[in-house]
């Protein structure tokens, strides 16, 4: 059976001057339906450049990219747009709600930019909502929610399209310790449920709630297995320059 994300040899090299920057270098991993994976390492490591090649906002210089499947690592722009809305749900740092628009709404918003009919959308977010805890405050807007309950809320929205994986990008970097366990821990929920969530931070306490770890540096992983093992924390100081400037302009 097919891996549910599978990369082959990817690299992934920026012209700076006269010199190439390998923002990932040979990188080969496999990622199988409900899988909970962090792909963990400090700043320049290659992580957030993994993130937007697993999430089709980017394609490799070379190598290849399957995502259920499908080779998607030679689409052009559409056709990765069109990968994103039917198979990745994505979770960022910062919540990305609509202040004028009620928590319902922000969970129904992509599903109207895709088309789906009214009845349907009502229903896939009132059961999304219902997922993280938060189908009493489906009126409230969102000034009116705990940092928590946003991001929450953008979970919900994410899962309301369905996705085959959700990509949650430093998912707990604006909210304070005992809040971030908390989101963390409906992830871990989903993950139970089924859903495969694959976490990209930089932060060991959280890298180390997923079962498997996924550890970059300078563009390659060094160590990819069980979270539990030693082998996995990133040491202090083992930041790369791969990837550093491309990260600070993708918001890594």
């Amino acid at each position: 059976m097919a891996h549910l994300i599978e990369l082959r040899n990817v690299y992934k090299i920026y012209p700076m001057g006269d010199e190439a920057v390998h923002a990932l270098d040979g990188v080969s991993l496999t990622i199988d339906q409900g899988e909970f994976v962090a792909i963990v390492g400090s700043s320049g490591s290659g992580k957030s450049t993994a993130m937007n090649i697993i999430g089709c906002l980017d394609v490799p210089t070379s190598g290849t990219y399957h995502l259920g499947g499908v080779d998607v690592s030679t689409m052009d722009d559409d056709q990765q747009a069109e990968i994103r809305n039917k198979m990745l749900g994505f979770i960022f740092q910062q919540y990305n709600l609509i202040p004028k628009l009620t928590v319902l709404e922000n969970v129904e918003l992509p599903l109207l930019y895709a088309g789906v009919p009214a009845a349907e959308r009502k229903e896939r977010a009132v059961r999304a909502l219902g997922r993280v805890g938060l189908e009493s405050k489906q009126k409230n807007l969102p000034s009116q929610l705990s940092g928590g309950q946003q991001q929450r809320v953008s979970i919900a929205r994410a899962l309301a399209g369905n996705p085959s994986v959700i990509l949650a990008d430093e998912p707990t970097g604006a909210l304070d310790s005992r809040t971030g366990r908390e989101v963390l821990g409906f992830l871990k929920k989903l993950n139970r449920e089924g859903d495969t969530v694959v976490l990209i931070t930089h932060d060991n306490s959280i890298a180390v709630k997923a079962d498997r770890i996924i550890r970059l540096q300078d563009g390659k992983i060094i160590y990819d297995g069980d979270a539990r093992d030693p082998r996995a924390v990133v040491q202090p100081g083992e930041a790369g320059e791969a990837d550093e400037t491309q990260e600070q302009e993708v918001g890594a």
